[in-house]
């Protein structure tokens, strides 16, 4: 999982942490969810979001850039047996500046899943009329 936490890190308390509350604004309450992110290798496929259940533009949650677009869709998370509710998080290139994950990288905000570490293999459902995997 990724929190943005890391030492060299300008976002002490870590970017999702700091987004959430913009998100909330807005309609979509991460409270719930761990602040961070899974990031899903797929590759050598990419994807895209066609249909995301979330769009918000020009989202000002740091005086560090100029606002940011993000996109939502809704997603499970499967892991040793169990599921776990989540959002495959987008934050479009397009509009930001920096930290950019390869287009071959899922993002997932999900709660707190025990036993995750990096390279755990993980399945993720997710809507095909919201995603689509190229």
């Amino acid at each position: 999982m990724a929190s943005g936490s890391a030492l060299d890190s300008p976002y002490p308390a870590g970017t999702i942490e700091m987004q959430t509350p913009f998100f909330r604004a807005l309609g979509l309450d991460l409270s719930d969810y761990f602040p961070g992110t899974l990031n899903v290798s797929i590759g050598p496929s990419t994807f895209q979001l066609i249909n995301p259940e979330f769009i918000f533009r020009a989202v000002e949650w740091t005086d560090r850039h100029p606002p940011e677009d993000f996109s939502f869709t809704r997603c499970r998370v499967l892991f040793q047996g169990s599921a776990y509710d989540g959002w495959i998080y987008y934050p479009h290139p397009e509009t930001k500046k920096r930290n950019f994950q390869a287009p071959s990288t899922l993002e997932i905000i999900a709660p707190k899943i025990p036993g995750i570490t990096d390279k755990c293999r993980i399945e993720v459902e997710y809507n095909p009329l919201a995603v689509v995997i190229c």
